[in-house]
């Protein structure tokens, strides 16, 4: 166990302590350095971004479960994935998960931010357009440098690159036309509020490379000279003390009795105490966040108390609440139709995708995990789509094994808006020992109906007059399982996670006496840890809802929102 008794000084100061380089790390620490008079740290506990599987889009198949770019989680068994432990991946490395992850850019929905704004009584939250307060569609606006130029959705002066995949397939085009004749019809894009229908998605790469948020907010300013950056150095304990200045108050600050002074990390195999002299920021992620808190004395207090760490605050919430997208795969072999599988069943045609690579920035080297999406509602009365496909030309038996050596593609269904929730526990008072992660997949009625009537649409889609010159044969879940009883047990042993884990220091409303009206409510709607002055997480943990998709765009919402709020 590392030693984290307290020190007599501090090693160094700064205004702000920025705990995580990735995604909302690096927008932080772009936004607070514009300042020149505020001293600014960042500290992430991987290394450098500078790997050639990172950049190219199809390295994430060499960056997830790897300890170079990889935290390497596992989740613990699972009684909703039939009693397994799932690779649970979370970026270790500058730029985070936006450094391994899928690249589709995705807002999610507008009924995703009327739940926001319900949960933290702000209404700023909501999507915003005429006549609303919303600032949403506005910030992602701003923040975007879309391939199309600016227009009623997109914006093209900001540093987050948007662009069309650079290849398409022809067996996909097949599957959106077969979805077309089952009513999800093909549209242009998603990202305009409602994502019903399907479309190839868009990516954050730029001409071919990814364009992670350290290439976005990073990168750009590394020579700020009040900007510091620590690779390699492991947060280990949040300092805290009882005093707490009048200006600091405010939010959910109101009620505090304790104030962030600093950090206390791992930094070159010694330990090193850092001093904040304005704010801590926490953004180390759904994972990260609430764990580096709990081994802090903040989180709930039974859990503390059993591992032996003072109780600094009481707040239930912490670690509470965790929302992830489990998909449930489908294979299908078919047959006349080009895919992953069958480009790479020999060297010539891998040389071939290697040098389209290099010479044009084209290919299948350039696609990321899943090309084409679908959305649509798992029953009609529901008011936005509640069931996305991800479509993918190729398969294989599980992440990090060979491709199958036939022609296959495997259309994955998951529930936008599960009901089962999970959550993110220190296993002992050690900072260094990974924690317990339990997502609790498949735990309520809703969750296990919605995942059988996806396998069941996604047969549907498979079996319509457009795909059947390909003659699709399906694999998994397999034809011989027909009722809802074998259905739910396939589920259970296909599904696995999307890498979306949110929730687990949720924003919520407060009171007029400054006390939150939740008692799994942890932060305020600027992201301010309720008990702690000059404490903040602005990350995935924040989302009181999950969003609908992939949720590294909301991510760049919240930090974009947050860095406001700390620097007006």
């Amino acid at each position: 166990m590392v030693e984290t008794s307290p020190m007599t000084d501090y090693d160094a100061e700064f205004d702000y302590i920025v705990v995580g380089a990735g995604s909302a790390g690096c927008l932080l620490a772009n936004r607070l350095s514009a300042n020149p008079d505020l001293r600014v740290l960042l500290i992430e506990a991987g290394g450098k971004d500078n790997w050639f599987w990172i950049k190219v889009p199809v390295g994430y198949l060499f960056t997830i479960a790897n300890p170079r770019t990889d935290w390497c989680f596992t989740t613990e068994p699972d009684p909703g994935l039939a009693g397994r432990s799932i690779i649970y991946a979370r970026g270790r490395v500058i730029g985070g998960c936006s450094s391994i992850n899928a690249m589709i850019h995705m807002r999610g929905q507008a009924s995703d931010y009327e739940l926001w704004a319900r949960a933290t009584g702000d209404e700023r939250w909501l999507w915003g357009g005429p006549g609303s307060p919303g600032e949403t569609l506005a910030i992602y606006k701003e923040l975007e440098d879309y391939f199309g130029g600016a227009d009623e959705w997109h914006g093209d002066r900001g540093e987050i690159r948007v662009e069309r995949p650079r290849v398409r397939w022809k067996i996909l085009d097949a599957w959106q036309d077969a979805a077309a004749e089952l009513g999800i019809e093909p549209k242009e894009e998603f990202n305009r509020g409602d994502n019903s229908g399907s479309a190839y998605f868009h990516v954050n790469q730029k001409r071919g490379r990814r364009w992670s948020m350290a290439d976005a907010f990073l990168h750009p300013i590394s020579q700020r000279p009040n900007l510091t950056v620590y690779t390699h150095t492991q947060a280990l304990k949040l300092l805290m003390d009882d005093q707490v200045r009048a200006d600091q108050r405010r939010g959910a600050w109101t009620t505090a009795q304790h104030r962030a002074t600093g950090l206390r990390v791992l930094k070159d195999g010694r330990t090193v105490d850092i001093r904040a002299r304005r704010e801590v920021i926490l953004s180390a992620g759904a994972i990260g966040s609430p764990h580096l808190m709990q081994v802090s004395g903040l989180g709930p207090a039974g859990l503390l108390t059993r591992h032996h760490v003072p109780v600094v605050v009481d707040l239930p919430g912490v670690g509470e609440n965790l929302q992830d997208h489990l998909q449930i795969r489908s294979v299908y072999r078919v047959q006349g139709a080009r895919t992953v599988n069958t480009l790479y069943r020999n060297w010539i045609t891998r040389a071939g995708m290697g040098i389209q690579y290099l010479m044009l920035r084209s290919g299948p080297l350039t696609m990321p995990p899943s090309t084409l999406g679908a959305f649509t509602k798992s029953d009609p009365a529901l008011p936005s789509p509640d069931l996305e496909w991800h479509v993918q030309p190729l398969s294989l038996p599980k992440f990090g094994e060979p491709l199958h050596p036939y022609p296959a593609i495997t259309p994955s269904v998951c529930n936008l808006r599960p009901t089962s929730r999970g959550h993110v526990r220190m296993a002992d008072a050690d900072p260094l020992t990974h924690p317990k992660i339990s997502c609790n997949y498949l735990s309520t009625d809703v969750d296990r109906d919605i995942a059988v009537r996806g396998l069941r649409m996604t047969r549907q889609i498979m079996a319509a007059p457009a795909l059947a010159r390909y003659r699709p044969e399906e694999l998994l879940p397999g034809p011989q399982l027909v009722s809802d009883e074998e259905l739910m047990q396939a589920a259970s042993e296909l599904g696995t996670t999307i890498f979306h884990p949110v929730g687990t220091c949720a924003m919520g409303a407060f009171d007029a006496r400054g006390l939150p009206r939740s008692p799994t409510t942890v932060l305020d709607t600027d992201c301010r840890v309720y008990g702690v002055a000059g404490l903040r997480v602005v990350d995935a943990s924040a989302m009181p809802t999950i969003t609908s998709g992939n949720t590294n765009a909301p991510v760049m919402l919240i930090a974009e929102r947050a860095a406001r709020a700390i620097v007006d």
